[in-house]
């Protein structure tokens, strides 16, 4: 489990523990809760539509044996479920109802998922609108944290009774199959802080890290066999979130640049293969560029043009070299760590150490 999302939840399981600092235990879920998201956020944004229905672990037991789609799917459920059907007594209609979301996402069950064999896992995955759904956890996860925000440490204490439990199976949103039906029993067996503890908070992160693990495989598939210097001139060997992206030059490209460009394609990729460029090292005006990973504002911008330097006048084999070298001899994750903000300076270090 990460270990700031682990020390997060047992703060806010201690905090909310007591009347005094409850408030606080929230704020901290609350914060933990838009980390998790992010991570999905991701995902999302740079993965192809492919990559939800895949299966990189078949017939392997664990939350990671799934696809990326059904992970989604199975959170955002059992969190509507439980808010409106429990915590709020059905008060309030879930958020899969009142917006119309089954229609929106074209799914075929309105159950928590837990029923699906693996065949049918990737069926089910294969045939939902990954961004409706992305969109409906969404909702779902801020019209949590509203309710969040107005528990009090009372609230808390509320337990569940026989109506709860009927009213939670006459919605029919739990299969009455052996692999879901627990569920019904299992979340009145808790109170209301019992719930935040699970599914609100730790399930979140038992299948996000599945998740993580799912997509971890999925780049390392996608790499395979393809050139590791992105177009900017930075490794994806040596990068610190190479496990998390598949890099520039296949569909699973989740850098940062990428991300934040509307068509998630990096400018320093969209130039590149507009002029028919290997790399930026191919540009006779790369110096003077401040396209993508280049601009000013960003601390790497020289880092990665005094790596596209050398890679224009040494190759990239040689640049491969060196970086497994600078690994070795230093300690650092980002390379203007050691290659500094001037690019005339981090070219000669780099000269220097091959």
């Amino acid at each position: 489990m990460n270990t700031d999302w682990s020390n997060q939840n047992k703060d806010f399981q201690k905090l909310i523990s007591k009347r005094d600092t409850f408030k606080d235990g929230i704020k901290i879920l609350l914060e933990l809760r838009a980390s998790l998201f992010e991570q999905i956020s991701q995902i999302v944004r740079g993965y192809p539509k492919e990559a939800f229905w895949q299966l990189p672990f078949p017939g392997e037991d664990g939350n990671h044996g799934t696809t990326l789609s059904w992970s989604l799917w199975h959170l955002a459920r059992i969190e509507d479920i439980c808010i409106h059907e429990l915590v709020l007594s059905g008060n309030s209609q879930q958020i899969f109802i009142s917006g119309d979301w089954q229609k929106k996402i074209g799914a075929q069950i309105i159950t928590t998922g837990n029923e699906l064999n693996e065949q049918q896992t990737v069926d089910f995955s294969k045939s939902v609108n990954i961004q409706a759904l992305y969109e409906y956890a969404a909702a779902v996860r801020e019209g949590t944290d509203l309710v969040l925000n107005e528990l009090s440490f009372e609230d808390c204490k509320k337990k569940f009774s026989s109506v709860d439990r009927e009213r939670l199976v006459k919605t029919k949103c739990v299969s009455d199959s052996e692999n879901s039906v627990w569920l019904i029993d299992y979340w009145c067996s808790k109170n209301v802080a019992g719930l935040l503890k699970m599914p609100l908070s730790r399930h979140w992160i038992m299948h996000v890290e599945a998740m993580r693990k799912i997509k971890n495989k999925l780049c390392k598939i996608a790499r395979k066999g393809v050139d590791p210097i992105a177009y900017c001139g930075f490794s994806c060997n040596h990068c610190f979130l190479g496990q998390w992206c598949g890099g520039c030059r296949t569909e699973y490209n989740v850098c940062s640049f990428a991300t934040c460009s509307p068509d998630g394609v990096c400018p320093n990729t969209k130039c590149c293969k507009e002029k028919g460029f290997d790399g930026c090292w191919e540009c006779s005006e790369i110096k003077e560029c401040t396209k993508g990973f280049y601009v000013p504002e960003n601390d790497g911008a020289n880092a990665a043009k005094a790596q596209a330097l050398f890679i224009g006048k040494y190759g990239k084999k040689e640049f491969l070299i060196l970086h497994d070298k600078l690994h070795e001899k230093y300690d650092f994750a980002k390379t203007q760590e050691i290659l500094g903000q001037d690019l005339q300076k981090g070219f000669e270090f780099l000269e220097k150490n091959k």
